[in-house]
């Protein structure tokens, strides 16, 4: 119950944002019909609630289901059989995937019926399915993640200038659809598996940028079948809005669909996963008992975010955008800029997205940073939407060559983790939030525009949203690789024998100058535990990220054990080891505590920490300058 509490505390921290923002526009700025208002209060509530026991149940079911698949494909000898099995999941889990069933809807309604839904659907899903084995390959080969993309793009690139602009838009749309609130924490799970199976010193980056390359797979499938098929317009009108004058009715009859697509969602995944339990995997009773409930907390999760975002949300964003448009026109890539920021928060896969990087780089890339520049990055891709809908001669591939051309160059120049990381970002932005409140804002927004059309400019806007986070993480990973070769050659100028000593304690002396504490946390609640040690005088800290791997506990039955779990290493003065150590001993036995163990160990040997923080009253300890 613990981290249910801490997913509710961030989405809290997610949500609130966006629903002050809307709030004080439909109030303060433009004239919105009261039921359009109770139903987005309504929605928020919903979001909130059901991105909670979303993510909650995520860490219980996707997360180890992936991982045992990602075992699967790792362990086995044949090659077809990596293929053959990397392509089923990937095809599964999108073939069902809600978002992916709207877009095909509002696509066969845009084409006048002739781009059929059913087939849009399984032709996307196929790409998915292709790309996730070419992926998987790649990691369990050791090729270049980069080149790999870089092939990919091109391609892209290539096929881009035989298709029309809207079928640009929609294929890149295909591609944000695809990696929605279900399928992106199940890729990443598989994609941190395998990396984990594999091992090596890549480890680290082939944790990531499973999901990009997935997201690929949907473009170049859209792309082929307007030139195979020949069609390079889309005909046909978009349906018309309609504003329902009702509160909770819309909630009760959208539940009910919801309900069922959410459902199939998880069924085709699920049945795979309990085929292979059956013969493969015998998992333990408690572990499927957990898997299981986890299934059920991600349903009834799943079901009422989509709810809120589909019915709440939807109609919101089309009366704002077209209100706005109305009496705020230039000031509409400012708005949509601040719109941008505050959405992508609310995005269930950002979240997943933020806590694997955060774990797998063992906080060197915190889950904060990446969240803020995901935001800053869909606020200018908003931003720059708002404009081609102003500025009709402004067109699609102005935007989206430039970015993902950069994007692929800057790739060679950053850390190889960051690449992985931007690819990801750019499917994770681009989720039911984007495909429901964003695009209606857009299309209210091209409504009220006499020279923009809804159907192009509602769809590049999601194609927008794919592209400026990749670009965004690029710029950080360069940012933080300029750093680095800065405080390199600051290191490499600095005599460190000037500033750091070893110290060496005679063993026969009683005499203690240091002891290294160990605290183990779950996960999560490093600060709290610091906080403390800080205030009976201990310093610095050292946070290390780990899994609790034993098969049973030996811990005491109030603590309540969480797998991941994060080390603190405290260095402390031997006179205030007894103090710490009591201090957070007695934390430990409070009822709702987050400390699992605590033990010290002397110091014999010190080396790195600079000389005025030792301290040595003892004639038999030898300070050793290096």
């Amino acid at each position: 119950m613990n981290l249910l509490q801490s997913k509710t505390k961030e989405v809290a921290q997610s949500i609130l944002p966006i629903v002050i923002f809307v709030g004080i526009l439909s109030m303060a700025f433009v004239r919105v019909d009261f039921p359009v208002v109770q139903r987005f209060f309504i929605a928020s509530i919903l979001v909130f609630l059901g991105l909670s026991i979303f993510l909650w149940g995520i860490d219980q079911s996707m997360e180890p289901i992936g991982y045992h698949m990602a075992h699967e494909i790792a362990t086995s000898k044949s090659l077809g059989k990596t293929v053959i099995l990397s392509f089923l999941l990937g095809f599964l889990i999108t073939i069902a995937e809600p978002d992916i069933l709207i877009l095909a809807n509002q696509v066969e309604s845009a084409s006048g019926g002739t781009l059929a839904a059913d087939f849009l659907v399984r032709m996307i899903s196929v790409g998915v399915g292709v790309m996730i084995s070419i992926a998987s390959i790649r990691l369990l080969s050791g090729f270049k993640y980069n080149v790999m993309m870089t092939i990919v793009y091109i391609i892209i690139f290539i096929l881009g200038l035989k298709v029309s602009e809207e079928f640009l838009a929609i294929s890149v749309d295909a591609s944000g659809a695809t990696t929605g609130a279900l399928t992106t924490p199940f890729v990443l799970a598989i994609s941190v598996g395998l990396s984990r199976i594999k091992g090596g010193k890549s480890s680290e980056e082939d944790s990531f940028g499973m999901v990009g390359a997935m997201s690929a797979g949907p473009i170049l499938a859209v792309m082929l079948i307007s030139i195979i098929s020949g069609q390079t317009n889309i005909h046909g009108q978009a349906e018309p809005f309609i504003l329902s004058d009702q509160v909770f009715a819309p909630f009760i009859a959208d539940f009910k669909v919801t309900f069922v697509d959410s459902i199939f969602a998880l069924l085709p995944i699920t049945a795979l996963f309990f085929i292979f339990n059956a013969f493969k995997f015998k998992v333990s009773r408690s572990e499927l008992i957990r898997i299981i409930r986890g299934l059920v907390y991600t349903l009834l999760g799943l079901t009422l975010f989509l709810v809120g975002a589909h019915t709440g949300f939807m109609d919101m964003g089309r009366v704002l955008g077209a209100s706005l448009a109305d009496s705020y026109l230039p000031y509409m890539p400012f708005i949509g800029l601040l719109l941008g920021m505050f959405v992508v928060l609310a995005e269930p896969a950002v979240h997943v997205l933020g806590e694997q990087v955060e774990d797998v780089t063992a906080g060197n890339i915190k889950d904060s940073v990446l969240r803020t520049t995901l935001s800053m990055g869909v606020g200018v891709a908003i931003a720059l939407s708002m404009i081609k809908i102003m500025v009709p001669e402004v067109r699609l591939w102005y935007f989206l060559l430039p970015g993902f051309a950069i994007s692929i160059i800057l790739s060679y120049f950053v850390d190889p983790v960051f690449v992985g990381i931007a690819f990801d970002a750019g499917g994770v932005a681009s989720g039911p939030m984007a495909a429901t409140f964003v695009m209606a804002f857009a299309q209210g927004a091209a409504d009220s525009v006499p020279t923009a059309d809804v159907l192009k400019d509602g769809f590049g806007v999601i194609a927008m949203i794919a592209m400026t986070p990749v670009l965004s993480v690029m710029v950080l990973g360069s940012i933080n690789k300029i750093q680095m070769i800065r405080t390199q050659k600051v290191k490499d100028e600095v005599d460190h024998s000037e500033i750091f000593e070893v110290c060496t304690i005679d063993k026969d002396s009683d005499q203690k100058l240091h002891d290294l504490i160990f605290c183990v946390i779950d996960r999560g609640f490093t600060e709290e535990v610091i906080d403390l040690a800080r205030s009976v005088g201990a310093r610095g800290a050292t946070i290390l990220h780990g899994r609790d791997a034993r098969t049973g506990t030996w811990l005491s039955s109030s603590l309540n054990i969480e797998k991941e779990k994060e080390i603190i290493w405290l260095i402390v003065d031997g006179d205030l080891t007894r103090k710490v150590s009591k201090t957070l001993l007695e934390a430990s036995e409070e009822e709702d505590s987050h400390i699992v163990s605590i033990f010290s160990l002397p110091i014999t040997d010190v080396k790195g920490i600079p000389t005025e923080n030792l301290k040595t009253n003892n004639e038999n300890v030898d300070i050793i300058v290096q």
